[in-house]
């Protein structure tokens, strides 16, 4: 009995259809842990509907997907010297975010970040002017621009793009490919349409993988339960049940993600103080589990363990079986499934 992923497969690629559809020459993304689906599942995706080219987030993942896609794989966590060297194929393609950079990568494949509003990592404007010596001993693939999510200040990024392109322009840099992330399909055709001699390639993987979410369900298999009345004494550190029910046994611990949660932002009043409230309760012990049961979400009885998670079903709700499944809200960036189930 395991923590399943169920992926209504039918469903999952008519979306990913319908994303390839709108982005022309889309670049698919397969970073971390595959999105929940794997580096092999999503390497077979790509050879599957055609695409030439896959980004990884690091060398790293590009050794280990190089044995599983035969095309072009783009590296997107950009070179730095002194970094550990990992034995790659010429058809890697190193992400560049510095002159020095390039420099340190003669003979090799390259694509230029450009410093975007996200203020992460990429050459300067000022930088432009010596990047026409150093590209001649690189094969340039195309510039890069990695934009933000959201643009709270009512700033474009159609503009922000168009504005890096006359920068290029203007320092006479070839543009002949320029990678994007996190445009709109209309933002990309309108960029096109402006610059139909620039080849616009989207590099996407959240919306590409994850954007169906009734596409795929995480499951976890009750492998026990154990009735409960309140005062009675269990788990590690011997808490009290706090009233009647079951103690109930399911698939799924910290080695799958469960009870890790990465950051958020909150938005709003309301969210805001859904978090407080969450914090406040996790400091006398009551923690909400991912898992689902009798269209409730399940209180956590104690911290979950490595492989399972014991939960607290109170006795007015219908008593969970050995072989049932319990729905999980799982971020699938976060999680590593037993075993991965098309239907």
């Amino acid at each position: 009995m395991a923590l399943s992923l169920y992926v209504d497969t039918a469903r999952w690629r008519a979306h990913q259809k319908s994303v390839i559809d709108q982005f022309p020459g889309l670049v698919p993304v397969c970073k971390g842990n595959g999105y929940g689906f794997g580096h092999e599942r999503l390497a077979d995706e790509t050879i599957r509907f055609g695409a030439d080219t896959l980004a990884v987030g690091t060398t790293y993942e590009a050794a280990r997907i190089k044995d599983w896609f035969s095309g072009d794989l783009l590296v997107l966590t950009p070179f730095r010297r002194g970094e550990e060297p990992v034995p790659l194929p010429d058809r890697v393609i190193r992400s560049v975010s510095s002159v020095d950079g390039v420099h340190a990568l003669v003979g090799a494949r390259v694509v230029i970040e450009c410093m975007s509003s996200m203020k992460r990592h990429g050459v300067k404007e000022e930088e432009l002017g010596l990047l026409h010596a150093a590209i001649e001993d690189v094969r340039l693939e195309g510039f890069a621009l990695h934009l933000p999510l959201d643009r709270t200040d009512g700033s474009d990024a159609v503009e922000e793009v168009i504005g890096w392109m006359d920068r290029l322009r203007a320092a006479r840099l070839p543009l002949h490919t320029m990678f994007v992330s996190h445009l709109r399909a209309e933002e990309l055709a309108r960029l096109q349409q402006q610059f139909p001699q620039t080849r616009f390639r989207a590099r996407i993987g959240t919306r590409l993988w994850l954007g169906d979410h009734e596409a795929t369900e995480y499951r976890g298999a009750v492998l026990d339960v154990t009735p409960v009345v309140k005062g009675d004494r269990f788990g590690y550190r011997q808490q009290k049940a706090a009233s009647d029910g079951w103690l109930v046994v399911v698939a799924g611990g910290t080695s799958h993600g469960v009870g890790l949660e990465a950051p958020k932002a909150l938005h709003g009043v309301m969210p805001r103080a859904k978090g407080v409230a969450r914090a406040g309760l996790a400091t006398v012990n009551r923690n909400l589990s991912p898992f689902v049961w009798a269209g409730k979400q399940r209180w956590f009885a104690e911290p979950p363990h490595m492989q399972v998670s014991i939960l607290f079903v109170p006795s007015d709700a219908q008593e969970p079986r050995v072989g049932d499944e319990l729905v999980a809200h799982l971020r699938h960036t976060t999680t590593q499934y037993d075993r991965l189930v098309d239907r």
